[in-house]
């Protein structure tokens, strides 16, 4: 089992403290956000967790952490989303030079492979632009060359809550033309400073430029970080149709980012986000929430956490490719 934390909130920005616990305690309570009264007990021993995958834009208050995490036996890796917009658009992220720095420590510390750059979303505007973009994005490329080896980007997604959040800012979607022009540009300068460039959720297809679709939660990387063999690495139904990501156990909440960021889909509500984060609780079994006490509580029987105990080596195995 892959777990993810998280696509709904920045853990290692704000909950670090929580999810350390959560791994000591072995176990979390996730609460199903379309059917409230159903939790999840997910299990969280090293002996059920094939990997962490943790999504985030400063990590930079979790790097403490790692030495315990690393102590406890688990296997991670990091998808560090690091764009070049202003604090109108992310108002709760730090100042961008500093980050470039965070991301530099992060992969000293744990390895290139480790840490997957997503430069996510490319959103257009008449501020934005594609030559703005590729401006951007090349200044980016060369102060984290040798530190990554891979970029995932994304193009905006068109939900209510982000239009209303955004309507000021007279922002387009890109048609599959100007997508594949800007990604081309983009291809050309990660190419040049030895990243792999692909995309993230992405109906239009790219690989005529060498872009491929990613997969966020990657069995392949998983397997290479970890030694081990995954048991299941069927694509993830929950998912967008054009996502790429294996199954895996989603352990954050919505409405608890404090980022601010106006494009985020995992918030509806601002104030609510702030609420939660005021009232977070780092000793409890749940994110930002509790039980009522009306809920239904079920344990999903854990898979074994691989194949064999052989290493992929002993098993007269290699490593495959960046997204196998």
């Amino acid at each position: 089992m892959i777990i993810s934390a998280s696509r709904r909130t920045d853990i290692p920005a704000f909950y670090g403290e929580w999810f350390v616990n959560r791994l000591k305690a072995g176990e979390v309570l996730v609460r199903n956000p379309m059917q409230p009264k159903q939790v999840s007990r997910i299990m969280l021993t090293p002996a059920t967790v094939d990997a962490l995958v943790f999504w985030t834009k400063n990590p930079a208050p979790f790097l403490s952490r790692l030495p315990e995490i690393d102590a406890m036996g688990y296997a991670y890796y990091f998808l560090f989303t690091l764009t070049p917009y202003d604090s109108v658009l992310e108002p709760g992220v730090p100042e961008k030079g500093s980050l470039v720095e965070v991301f530099r420590r992060l992969s000293r510390l744990v390895g290139p492979e480790k840490v997957v750059w997503r430069y996510d979303p490319v959103l257009i505007t008449d501020q934005f632009t594609p030559a703005w973009h590729a401006d951007s994005f090349q200044k980016l490329a060369e102060q984290l060359s040798g530190y990554t080896g891979r970029c995932i980007i994304s193009f905006l997604d068109d939900y209510r809550k982000v239009r209303n959040r955004m309507r000021n800012l007279r922002y387009t979607l890109p048609d599959s033309a100007e997508m594949g022009d800007l990604a081309a540009l983009f291809a050309d300068i990660a190419a040049k400073r030895g990243i792999a460039l692909c995309t993230c959720s992405q109906e239009v297809d790219l690989s005529r430029y060498g872009i491929m679709h990613s997969r966020c939660i990657d069995g392949g990387l998983v397997e290479r970080i970890s030694g081990r063999r995954m048991t299941v690495t069927k694509k993830d139904s929950s998912q967008r149709h054009a996502c790429g990501c294996i199954e895996s156990r989603d352990i954050g909440s919505y409405d608890t980012c404090p980022h601010g960021c106006l494009y985020c889909y995992a918030v509806a509500s601002q104030a609510k986000a702030g609420k939660a984060f005021e009232a977070y609780e780092p000793s409890s079994p749940m994110l930002c929430d509790s039980l009522h006490g009306d809920e239904t509580i079920t344990t999903p029987a854990p898979r074994k956490r691989a194949a064999s105990a052989r290493t992929l080596s002993d098993a007269g195995l290699h490593q495959g490719e960046l997204f196998g």
